[in-house]
């Protein structure tokens, strides 16, 4: 898969780089023109690279941001495991991001001043023989720049700037831009884009980071090590075969009752928004454990946003209990949503089914692009209505006269009915199914509009839709003892009958 994939080009990238706490993800926000990054007082909050492309002065550049270099935690805090070393692993990601990046805004705090820990990123920053620009933060007001100027002994330039208050970022831009060479102007799609998402530690991490054979993002046993959403650019080909996503790699989502932490609502809040705003979804399962309540919540929600859904079973190595089609039965029965959804088996650490993971990704975008043919929509319905015939509900049956596609992203379809009231779930569900088997949307959201028949007078009106791929009458079987016009047979008085 090596000569496949390849990661977006941060060849005019810019890195965002300082000890915890001192206001760098939200200098990454202000930078960005947008809330990103998680800001909060918590140390340690960022811990994967963040990266969004910055338009500035008419320039385009990457923007990377980074977690503290220092000490995470308080000491003996019993959240840090250090046998995990999670240290080392936030310093490697940020060592990554120097290592690609042109220009480096080296981030400290005014109302601290210089401690040691600024002077060893200071060395750190000096080794690595990029330029480097001093963002000393907190600088509310002008009284605070003198303060600013006791940065000036790392032998870099110094910019006094307030990230809350938008305070002397044109300054300091002014000069890392000319640092950087133009970026072209892209002419690609837009880019598929995926959020991973899942329940804390049932290796949403891992995936990415065998997919894209690197170490994108902090991999560790100890639960919620990834806090914000990490977007991930990537190609797969080359050329005009490429193919470009974003990858978003969210917080595991945790039930409500176990948010204890400020920081876990927010990182809640952007995995959410990351669903919101992704093309397709992929639940990520762990295979040792089976689908859980959270799970169930999870699906919910991909299922009330009307994205596509994949699933990716995770750890599939460790399992020797189930094959794959007994784990999918058993899945489809626990969590009915998901019964329709393709799933894919793979395994992190051997690699098993990393590539049809990507091409399944690519399967359900199609399917919730597909514009169905009017004439087989309407022709699969009726099909499925003449098999099985909608219940009645309050002495009334549902009867469909026409449907027509109306949107795509989740795939809508508006349904001409008699009556709005009659369709029940369970049929609407039938119905879904009937299409998703014509069709092959095993992985997209299908939508259905419906709107009732209305004559002039206020009635519902008698007369059906001429269109040719609809009968003359509404869809719906003759009862025994009805004429063709399903008006009721009636016999003579005294006349003999059927026996």
């Amino acid at each position: 898969m090596t000569e496949l994939l390849s990661k977006q080009n941060t060849s005019c990238a810019v890195a965002i780089v300082g000890r915890p706490n001192v206001g760098k993800s939200a200098i990454f926000n202000r930078l960005a023109g947008q809330r990103v990054a998680i800001v909060h007082a918590e140390r340690g909050v960022t811990r994967d690279r963040l990266v969004r492309e910055v338009l500035w002065d008419d320039r385009r550049f990457e923007l990377i941001d980074t977690g503290g270099l220092g000490q995470l935690e308080a000491p003996g805090d019993p959240a840090i495991l250090p046998s995990e070393r999670l240290e080392a692993l936030v310093r490697r990601q940020v060592e990554i991001a120097v290592q690609d990046a042109l220009a480096i805004i080296f981030v400290t705090d005014v109302e601290t001043g210089v401690l040691p820990q600024d002077a060893e990123v200071a060395d750190f920053l000096r080794k690595s023989g990029k330029r480097v620009f001093v963002a000393a933060n907190k600088a509310d007001h002008a009284g605070r720049d003198a303060q600013a100027a006791e940065f000036e002994s790392f032998g870099f330039a110094v910019f006094p700037v307030s990230a809350t208050h938008n305070r002397g970022f044109k300054a300091l831009m002014a000069a890392v831009l000319p640092t950087l060479p133009e970026m072209e102007n892209s002419t690609q799609q837009a880019p598929l884009r995926v959020a991973i998402v899942g329940r804390p530690n049932v290796g949403k991490s891992s995936f990415i980071n065998r997919l894209l054979q690197s170490d994108r993002v902090i991999v560790s046993a100890m639960p919620g090590t990834t806090r914000d959403s990490v977007e991930i650019p990537f190609v797969v080909g080359r050329d005009l075969q490429a193919r470009h996503y974003v990858l978003t790699d969210t917080a595991g989502i945790r039930r409500a009752g176990k948010i204890r932490q400020a920081v876990e609502f927010f990182s809640l809040d952007r995995a959410t928004r990351s669903i919101a705003g992704a093309d397709v979804v992929a639940l990520v399962l762990d295979a040792t454990q089976g689908p859980t309540a959270q799970d169930k919540t999870i699906a919910s929600l991909i299922q009330n946003h009307r994205k596509g859904c994949l699933l990716l079973i995770t750890k599939w190595d460790l399992m020797t209990k189930w094959s794959e089609l007994e784990y999918r039965e058993a899945l489809g029965k626990a969590v009915p949503f998901l019964s329709s959804a393709p799933a894919v088996f793979v395994s992190s650490k051997t690699g098993f089914n990393i590539r049809h993971s990507i091409e399944t990704m690519d399967g359900v975008a199609a399917q919730i692009s597909t514009q169905l043919p009017t004439g087989v929509l309407n022709r699969t319905l009726i099909q499925a209505y003449e098999r099985v015939a909608p219940p009645y509900v309050k002495g009334k049956r549902l009867k469909i006269f026409y449907a027509t596609q109306v949107g795509i992203k989740p795939i809508t379809i508006l349904l001409f009915v008699n009556d709005s009231t009659k369709l029940i779930p369970a049929y609407e569900a039938y119905l879904m199914g009937a299409l998703r088997k014509t069709f092959g949307l095993e992985g997209a959201p299908i939508v259905f509009q419906l709107k009732q028949r209305v004559a002039r007078s206020g009635t519902p009106a008698k007369k059906t839709s001429n269109h040719s791929t609809c009968p003359s009458q509404p869809w719906r079987r003759r009862e025994p003892g009805t004429t063709r016009q399903g008006r009721v047979r009636l016999r003579r008085k005294g006349s003999p009958g059927r026996h």
